[in-house]
């Protein structure tokens, strides 16, 4: 069981129930369940079957298991096709396995980099908003939007092919 670093980690047991604060430089895999904040400048790696509910700083995050709480990783986040994630994300690099189910924000990018230099803890609450529907007027392809804020569509209907 070796890390990307060809690196042993530091393992937390599919039997192990942790709460609290956990703080490393290099690699940890969590198996178990893990609540609380994880700090590190190293890789976290959430193994299939894991149950993580934290705030995470972190340099790499590879999710195959379930995660609740905002992630901000310096370089990459890899997210599994069984990762299971709900909080907002700040990255510089984002792999999405097909089957990953992620909910939540997210910022990628070099300058999500610079910014994620701010904890975790300061990302707003993680909440599932609904989308803001379209107001519609009872014309066909116009617009009921009095705050002038959207485009008004004059005409959106297609000519039947003949």
């Amino acid at each position: 069981m070796s890390e990307m670093n060809g690196e042993s980690p530091t393992v937390i047991g599919a039997d192990a129930n942790f709460k609290g604060e956990l703080s490393f430089d290099k690699s940890v895999r969590i198996e178990g369940n893990f609540e609380g904040h994880i700090h590190s400048k190293g890789t976290l790696h959430i193994a299939e079957g894991a149950c993580v509910t934290a705030n995470v700083e972190a340099t790499n995050v590879r999710v195959e298991g379930t995660c609740k709480g905002n992630l901000a990783v310096s370089e990459k986040l890899h997210m599994m096709a069984t990762a299971k994630v709900e909080g907002d994300l700040r990255t510089s690099r984002l792999e999405i396995a097909d089957g990953a189910i992620f909910v939540g924000n997210v910022v990628v990018g070099q300058t999500s980099a610079s910014s994620s230099s701010s904890p975790a803890s300061s990302f707003r609450p993680s909440s599932v908003s609904q989308p803001t529907p379209t107001p519609v007027s009872r014309e066909p392809g116009r617009l009921d939007d009095s705050s002038g804020s959207r485009p008004k569509v004059q005409d959106a209907r297609i000519p039947a092919s003949s």
